[in-house]
């Protein structure tokens, strides 16, 4: 019998792991998972920025950023992002 896992326990399990975020605009983000709430608002470390453009993907470095959970709209666990 398979195991059932929620969402937000699957998210938990990403804590210190590489993830990427799609957002619900034009930007995407990778980082590591630092922390999350119970409205998915998550603090990445090490984070690149990827805006799609018509020129192509902007790729922007940040430091430590804040993403509200109302713009994601989806997670990849380990995913390194749209170039990779």
């Amino acid at each position: 019998m398979a195991s059932t896992i929620l969402p937000l326990e699957l998210v938990d399990r990403c804590i210190g792991s590489p993830i990427w975020v799609v957002m619900k605009n034009e930007r995407e983000f990778t980082g590591t998972l630092m922390g999350f709430d119970d409205y998915v608002n998550m603090v990445l470390k090490d984070v690149k920025e990827y805006e799609v453009t018509a020129q192509g993907i902007v790729e922007t470095a940040l430091g430590q950023t804040l993403l509200n959970g109302n713009n994601i709209a989806m997670l990849v666990p380990g995913g390194k992002g749209p170039k990779a």
